[in-house]
């Protein structure tokens, strides 16, 4: 049993199928990219596994715990816990600095600590541009601030929407670096991306079409370690 099972996972609005009879595991450690073309599902995926919605039919595990009979109440506090959430759009609150976005995680979670929240921000490289609002900073500095917000209370599960989506090159490779050092580490990452080259990152990838999976498949360096091993 993995960290994460979806069984038989399904999502209708109306009468529109946006995911069908989707299973899926993900071990504890393992970094997976979820890509498919607009409109295959991957948001709506997404937004079930992070406890932004709850699925149709099906059921979803994480940690041992069965998420699909959670009320919303219940399914905020296990995305405060247990999920670190990295959106392609940053939603940082533009009157707090980059120190103190990091430290509202901490509040809703538990208690603010400034210095935890500080050394957040210099695992990302941030901790000269602490004092600065989001106003002040650039967009791969901005997303760095939303990765040390969703490390600060420490998630099981990252999960990263087009983490780079709008992100220059140069940014880009710096983000990616980040995620590369968070899976060396151990942690758990599932990644939503449309470029094939951030997605060759990660060890596994799945294709959606149509809310169904359409391909799996593990990437050629993760096999070579395997036989290796």
């Amino acid at each position: 049993m993995g960290l994460l099972e979806l069984r038989d996972i399904s999502m209708i609005y109306g009468n529109v199928k946006a995911l069908q009879d989707i299973q899926l595991t993900v071990r504890q450690g393992e970094w997976l990219a979820i890509m498919g073309p607009s409109g295959s599902g991957k948001t709506t995926l997404m937004n079930i596994i992070g406890c932004m919605d709850k699925a149709t039919s099906g059921s979803i595990v994480l940690d041992g715990l069965d998420l699909s009979a959670l009320d919303s109440k219940s399914l905020t506090a296990i995305r405060r816990d247990k999920i670190g959430l990295v959106f392609q759009q940053f939603h940082l609150i533009p009157y707090l600095t980059a120190l103190e976005n990091v430290m509202v995680a901490q509040y809703y979670h538990s208690l603010p600590d400034e210095q935890e929240a500080m050394a957040a921000l210099a695992r990302v490289g941030l901790q000269e541009r602490a004092r600065h609002l989001p106003s002040q900073l650039s967009g791969g500095e901005q997303q760095r601030v939303c990765i040390a917000r969703a490390l600060i209370n420490y998630p099981m599960l990252i999960l990263a929407d087009e983490p780079t989506g709008n992100l220059d090159e140069a940014n880009e490779s710096i983000v990616l670096g980040i995620f590369e050092q968070l899976h060396r580490e151990g942690h758990t990452i599932i990644t939503v991306t449309h470029d094939p080259e951030v997605a060759e990152l990660a060890e596994r990838c799945i294709v959606l079409e149509h809310g169904r999976i359409a391909d799996e498949r593990k990437h050629k360096s993760v096999v070579r370690e395997e036989k290796g091993a």
